[in-house]
């Protein structure tokens, strides 16, 4: 009963979206209030229908409720409980109802926050969002049924796929969703403002929070992701240019080139129509994904395995929802003002430079992506492309950015000296030289590539430039006195910059030496051997069989030594699971401030011994360390008050003696 309850919460969600999307997009084009006024309460009843098909489907799985088709397939009574609540969105059906939700109530903080807004410009961002919600629900109730029953209902079910099992993946998606779906809020005010005709330093204000909320829950997702392949899949990397991969990462870079091209809107009443054309293709790119998660096309350990007909269906609303956008933009866009002139060297010019590095950088990797899709559609052969594409073209096009990064804050709107700033910068390049050359000195002359040591560099001048900019702004060493009181007055947004530039910076060094000076060793080995790997001494000293709640582990210990001293205990496993029956690696790591020791212990082989494969993984820490440092920055950003105030005053006036046009 429970499941038809959610079943036909679903359909009644529909009926509201439709009706969220008409009338109040009715009543912005006549300028009615009361029409424009259902938008708010249209949504906050949306949300609770769809939150209440959500819940029933949680209950369901919780209960284990086998006689629901998408229970029986993805959990088992033996599940822990968390894995059991986590496959509500491990699987297809429940993942895209997880989808709806975020987006209902992407809806619902609209209309709750959005006191602020203009009455026509939220009505019709609250329709076009609606629209959104319409595409998918029609989605979900004619091709993906989550609440479909098995007659008679089997005594167990299937299980989970044993790789999603485990914390970093019950938590990966619902963060990444957050992510995806939070640039469809960006989405339906770009359209919103596409309609009415307008762009100004006010829609950017209002833009901007909601952009940057799906920014930071984008970034969390994937450094999760990242997380969980570095520690579950046992190959001692943390990113392989998985298509899937590449479907996060390329929403992530053109939503981040959205964050500062709104700052140059909002700042100078300028980029404008550049940044509309953004705020459609993050979410464009966000939609990609999902299409490439869902259709069938690719093969990947992320993706779901579906039904071809699915993916059409998801094309179809791809081509009409992006398409569609396009095309009104085509005709819109030429009609909105330039706004204020800038030099090219000045900080308008250097926000515009990150902008087209990181939209060129996210071109890169849809080619790189798409290109072996294209090539087995046209009967070219098959083609993989893999890590050395990508990073010998998507890496160069990030260093320039990174230079310019550390050079944009200190650089005036409308006109700057670029040799004055980098006069100011001349200790920061000085320092980040120096860097450079000792880590070839040390590391760079004898092992590893030559590029290691400019990565550091860069990742230094980046780290030391984004502190002296901070220092300046606080007049750290002219007025050291009063550093604090201007410390303390700052901007949040300010504190946001600071610490997200900071943290790229780590994310940068730790990426840099994970990649370049990682050393290993993978062999046959028996217990009482031992094998040394960066100046570490594995000790392999026992293998057994552990039972778990629904698995057996091969687990084996290492007695770890360093200069002959004790380092630590390390245990890693091989699991084997019991349904659905298949193998998962479980590695061992211990993190220093240099590093990862990391350790996998696989099968048995003929001779008596064990295949291992251990590790040492430099500054990997320092790159979650910056991911989080980033995360962080994006809150605090979050945080300012002009983001809850929202636009100027005078803005809003204009807004509300703007005639409303279709």
């Amino acid at each position: 009963m429970i499941a038809e309850i959610g079943h036909f919460a679903l359909i009644l969600a529909l009926g509201v979206a439709l009706l969220q999307a008409v009338v109040p997009l009715w009543g912005a084009r006549r300028n009615d209030p009361v029409l424009m006024g259902l938008a708010g309460p249209a949504s906050v009843v949306q949300f609770l229908l769809v939150a209440v098909s959500f819940a029933a489907l949680t209950h369901a799985y919780v209960v284990s409720d086998f006689s629901v088709m998408n229970v029986f397939s993805n959990s088992h009574t033996d599940k822990p409980l968390l894995y059991k609540v986590s496959g509500v969105w491990g699987n297809h059906e429940g993942s895209l109802l997880l989808w709806i939700t975020i987006l209902a109530l992407f809806g619902l903080a609209v209309s709750l926050f959005g006191g602020n807004l203009p009455p026509g410009l939220k009505a019709r961002a609250l329709a076009v969002q609606a629209m959104i919600t319409v595409g998918f629900l029609l989605f979900i109730l004619f091709t993906s049924n989550p609440f479909e029953r098995l007659d008679p209902p089997p005594i167990n079910g299937q299980g989970l796929n044993p790789l999603l099992q485990d914390p970093g993946l019950a938590f990966h998606p619902p963060f990444l969703y957050l992510g995806y779906v939070g640039f469809s809020m960006a989405f339906s005010f770009a359209i919103a403002a596409l309609i009415e005709g307008r762009v100004d330093a006010a829609w950017a204000r209002w833009v901007r929070p909601w952009t940057l909320v799906a920014w930071v829950f984008l970034t969390c997702g994937i450094v999760l992701g990242s997380w969980w392949a570095y520690y579950e899949l046992g190959w001692g990397g943390w990113w392989y240019w998985d298509p899937v991969e590449n479907a996060s990462f390329m929403p992530w870079l053109a939503g981040t080139a959205l964050l500062h091209s709104a700052v140059v809107v909002e700042k100078r009443d300028a980029l404008k129509s550049w940044t509309i054309f953004l705020a459609i293709l993050a979410f464009g790119l966000s939609l990609l994904g999902t299409f490439l998660v869902r259709s069938g096309v690719i093969t990947s350990v992320h993706a779901f395995a579906s039904d071809p007909t699915r993916g059409v269906f998801i094309l179809g609303l791809l081509v009409i929802a992006i398409g569609g956008s396009f095309a009104l933009y085509a005709v819109r866009a030429p009609s909105l003002k330039t706004g204020g002139l800038f030099a090219p060297i000045s900080r308008e010019g250097a926000l515009l430079l990150n902008n087209v590095l990181m939209a060129t950088g996210a071109g890169t990797v849809l080619l790189g992506t798409l290109y072996p899709l294209f090539a087995d559609a046209f009967d070219l052969g098959k083609v993989s492309v893999g890590p050395p594409f990508f990073n010998s073209v998507f890496v160069p096009l990030m260093v320039p950015m990174v230079l310019a990064m550390a050079a944009g804050p200190f650089m005036s709107w409308k006109r700057a000296d670029l040799m004055g700033v980098l006069g100011r910068l001349k200790l920061v390049l000085g320092l980040a030289v120096v860097a450079a050359g000792v880590t070839w000195f040390l590391e760079g002359g004898t092992a590893g590539p030559w590029w290691a040591a400019g990565g550091i560099g860069l990742a230094v001048w980046l780290f030391l430039g984004t502190l002296a900019e901070w220092a300046e702004r606080v007049r750290l060493f002219k007025a050291p006195a009063e550093a604090l009181g201007r410390a303390r007055r700052l901007p949040r947004a300010a504190w946001g910059m600071t610490l997200a530039h900071a943290g790229l910076a780590l994310f940068i060094a730790g990426a840099t030496a994970s990649s370049a000076w990682k050393q290993e060793s993978v062999q046959s080995q028996k217990v009482g051997e031992a094998v040394t790997v960066a100046g570490y001494t594995f000790t392999l000293t026992d293998v057994r069989d552990v039972q778990g709640p629904n698995y057996v582990a091969s687990t084996g210990t290492f007695e770890v030594t360093r200069d002959g001293k004790p380092f630590a205990t390390m245990t890693p496993a091989k699991r084997t699971y019991k349904m659905p029956p298949r193998p998962t690696t479980e590695a061992a790591i211990v993190g220093t401030f240099w590093g990862d020791v990391y350790a996998v212990v696989g099968d048995k082989d003929p001779d008596g011994g064990y295949v291992t494969r251990l590790y040492f993984n430099p500054l990997v820490p320092w790159m979650w360390m910056g991911a989080l440092v980033m995360v962080i920055g994006g809150l605090v950003s979050l945080s300012d008050r002009r983001h809850r105030v929202g636009a100027p005053t005078r803005a809003r006036a204009g807004a509300k003696t703007q005639p409303a046009k279709a």
